[in-house]
């Protein structure tokens, strides 16, 4: 049966101790090790003492192999390496990778790997690809897209060799659908509510945004993903970086961040242009010149009628803006309702559980923009 610990204030961390029979003994630390540095925000000492902490209560080691033999294959293998300013450890890109495709195997598990993928679009944008899909013949179809190999298998199924004919009903067409790559920016609430009241809603986030990143790396080389996380105010961080992101003392400038990812799509020539918002809570905060302006009570209308502005927008501009809501309050909905009707966009109201998936979904098949 499955137990969980509190590790740190805000964050929950679930280990089963069954599943130490099933896969090897470094595989199951490395498993434990790569949870706990993500919310250390990369500090392998810390982590480290938190994984002596979770094997001194479940006894996970043994006297043939110890934390310490562990932390030695570990930077053996190349997953730690000294810090050149001095002998500690930090995380090498080898971890960062390894991070990245333990997220996608754990949201994305069942799905199978395929080919660099597009997105359907009636748009023939610059570095767009024709891409043939098949279908029956119907009265009025170009004679030359007629597909001769699969018309032929037609007919030979249909009247046998003995009768061998080509009927209408045996004709296949070649279809070109112009498909065209797809700019993502992908906005992560770092406010203070995303660990607070014994809920950690972050390290969600982060896998998820992880999972997504290795995704499109994978399936979708063309597209382009950019990682921006709001707080007080709104900056871009590294691939590199987002594993071991952390919340901070923060409010939460949703105007802020949607301002730095239409900079950045605009910069995008890619002509499908998609905001992802993960968030828990109400915009409280904005700034006035250079003073921040912040109302955690309620629902201010200043900081409303700005967030507001910027959804119309991201309309005008054709940016498909689409909120993931990982809280439900009442007065919250409302608000996300309206604005995501102003920005024409659409919301998703969904547990963290299942946070992965409906941003997947949405990504692979609700975003496509067919011809």
């Amino acid at each position: 049966m499955s137990t969980d610990k509190n590790i740190k204030q805000g964050l929950r961390f679930f280990y089963d101790p069954q599943r130490v029979k099933l896969i090897s003994l470094f595989d199951e630390l490395f498993e434990l090790f790569r949870e706990i540095i993500g919310m250390t925000g990369g500090n392998v000492n810390e982590a480290i003492s938190w994984l002596n902490e979770v094997d001194r209560q479940y006894k996970i080691s043994n006297k043939q192999y110890g934390i310490a033999d562990f932390i030695k294959d570990l930077e053996e293998k190349g997953f730690l390496k000294r810090d050149s300013n001095g002998p500690s450890l930090k995380p090498s890109s080898k971890m960062d990778a390894s991070i990245r495709q333990s997220a996608f195997d754990s949201i994305f598990g069942k799905i199978r790997k395929s080919g660099s993928g597009n997105h359907n679009t009636s748009l023939e944008g610059r570095g767009a690809e024709s891409l043939e899909n098949s279908k029956t013949y119907e009265f009025g179809d170009p004679f030359n897209r007629i597909d001769a190999t699969e018309s032929l298998k037609n007919a030979y199924i249909n009247h046998g060799i003995d009768d061998l004919r080509l009927d209408e009903n045996d004709l296949i067409i070649k279809e070109s659908i112009q498909q065209s790559p797809c700019s993502t920016v992908l906005m992560i609430d770092v406010s203070h509510s995303m660990i607070l009241y014994g809920e950690d809603r972050i390290t969600p986030a982060k896998k998820v945004a992880l999972a997504l990143s290795q995704f499109i790396r994978t399936k979708y080389p063309k597209d382009s993903l950019d990682i921006i996380v709001f707080g007080d105010d709104a900056w871009q961080i590294e691939l590199k970086d987002l594993p071991y992101l952390q919340v901070g003392p923060f409010h939460t400038n949703t105007i802020a961040g949607l301002e730095l990812a239409v900079q950045l799509l605009q910069k995008r020539k890619n002509p499908n242009k998609n905001i992802m918002m993960i968030t828990d809570g109400k915009p409280t905060c904005m700034k006035r010149g250079k003073e921040y302006y912040k109302n955690s009570f309620g629902l201010d209308r200043q900081i409303i009628n700005r967030t507001l502005h910027m959804g119309s927008r991201c309309n005008k501009l054709g940016i498909d803006v689409t909120t993931f809501m990982v809280a439900t309050d009442p007065y919250l909905v409302e608000f996300v309702e309206q604005f995501s009707t102003i920005a024409r966009g659409k919301a998703f109201y969904t547990h963290l559980d299942n946070l992965g998936s409906e941003i997947f979904i949405n990504y692979e098949k609700n975003r496509k923009k067919s011809k």
